[in-house]
């Protein structure tokens, strides 16, 4: 117990309470199986991350390797969670999973409540099912708007801070690069495919406009109002103006590769494209920066759709006490500092984000403090089990508005009927 005790005397109190929990452990050891989708380098990490919990507890993690692809993993988990497999412990949880696997986990807003109060609040939310912490958040993930730094200065342009404003410059700058002579360049790029990250790109316009989060903490659906309809058609207004007709089609890879190859003023992507961006082969490197998402209407403000991944404790484990030990280490400040500095993982806890040591080896992550602190989470804790549905139903209809295929107004109305016979008598 010295070792970790060490570590963490004087300082936060996250870290006196794992301790704490941790000297309170049965000492008969016991092997912890964690299954999770980490591939390549960072079972490695992972594995290293775990060692000083293993000494000082006694205990041994298996690591339990699942397919890359997180439909295949989140398959996996239910079929085994439905068989009341106890073979394995912890499930390394994809955010939007919590609400449709919370039956299956135990709840551990007891036990963490000092971590969940130091984490970023949408992030507890979104693990927070009928009042129960079935998740602990390990690291997160949210967009940024990416800007040409260099462009905006040349020609005397701004970070927009609203949609309108976005629209705006780059309508006017790739009028301006064109004229230049590229005539590959365009003014914004996105994720407009019909999957679940058009549910994230239309979420945050909608959120960010005052036209809510398609269905509310409870259980309402809001999804067909003015504002909605007014950001959609918006968002639809921008296909073969400032971006791409192909954006249709685009994923976050799409929209990187325009991007990176310099021909696009505005991107919205994940932190995962920051690094890229400024790899030494990168023809943008050194010539952009990253901000919070545009806000929308006067009721609106900035909102990114959070991503991340969470640790949960299966309600079948035949070793509750330790696997609850290991979520709490593993959600805690040592390991959540060695995924940033390690891996450059996003912490939840927000006290990293102001970690001088932090800061210094992975200038990216004060970047998205910001960011964070200005995120929404989708409504998979409200709808639960449908959420999968809601989302998919919900993509559809934006995709549809997007492509010309109807009006926002109409669209969204549908959408709301739909989902009222979808909900039924309750989520």
């Amino acid at each position: 117990m010295e070792r970790i005790s060490a570590k963490w005397r004087g300082g936060t109190a996250i870290g006196t309470a794992i301790v704490l929990a941790l000297a309170a452990w049965p000492a008969a050891a016991v092997e912890i199986s964690y299954a999770s989708g980490v591939v390549g380098t960072a079972i490695d990490s992972f594995r290293e991350r775990v060692k000083p919990w293993e000494e000082a507890t006694g205990n041994t993690v298996n690591f339990v390797p699942m397919p890359a692809s997180t439909s295949d993993q989140f398959g996996q988990y239910r079929l085994w969670l439905a068989a009341g497999n106890a073979d394995i412990d912890l499930y390394q949880t994809d955010i939007i999973w919590a609400a449709q696997l919370a039956d299956q986990f135990v709840d551990l807003s007891g036990p963490a409540a000092e971590i969940a109060a130091a984490s970023f609040p949408a992030i507890i939310e979104s693990q927070t099912v009928d009042g129960r912490l079935v998740a602990l958040p390990l690291y997160t993930d949210a967009p940024a708007l990416y800007y040409r730094a260099d462009l905006l200065e040349k020609y005397g342009a701004g970070v927009p801070r609203s949609w309108e404003e976005l629209t705006e410059t780059a309508a006017r700058i790739q009028a301006e690069e064109r004229a230049a002579g590229n005539g590959d360049f365009w003014g914004f790029v996105w994720q407009g495919n019909a999957y679940e990250g058009l549910s994230c790109n239309a979420l945050e316009w909608l959120a960010s406009s005052g036209g809510g989060h398609v269905v509310e903490a409870d259980g309402a659906i809001s999804v067909n109002n003015p504002a909605a309809i007014e950001a959609l058609e918006l968002a639809a207004g921008w296909v073969g103006t400032i971006s791409p007709p192909g954006v249709l089609a685009y994923q976050e890879e799409e929209a990187r590769g325009v991007w990176q190859t310099g021909n696009a003023l505005f991107m919205r992507n994940w932190p995962y494209a920051y690094a890229l961006g400024n790899g030494a082969d990168s023809p943008v490197k050194g010539l952009f920066g990253v901000a919070p998402l545009p806000a929308g209407g006067d009721d609106g403000g900035s909102a990114a759709t959070l991503g991340g991944w969470n640790v949960a404790v299966s309600k079948y484990s035949q070793h509750q006490e330790a696997a609850i030990s290991l979520a709490l280490y593993l959600a805690g400040p040592e390991a959540q500092k060695a995924g940033a500095l390690g891996e450059a993982h996003l912490p939840t806890l927000v006290a990293l984000y102001d970690d001088p040591e932090i800061a210094a080896a992975q200038p990216i992550v004060p970047r998205w403090k910001e960011i964070f602190e200005q995120a929404v989470p989708r409504p998979s804790a409200p709808t639960k089990g449908a959420y999968n549905e809601v989302s998919a139903r919900f993509w559809s209809a934006v995709h549809e508005t997007l492509s010309g295929q109807g009006s926002a107004a109409e669209n969204l109305e549908l959408l709301e009927l739909d989902l009222d016979d979808l909900k039924g008598r309750g989520w």
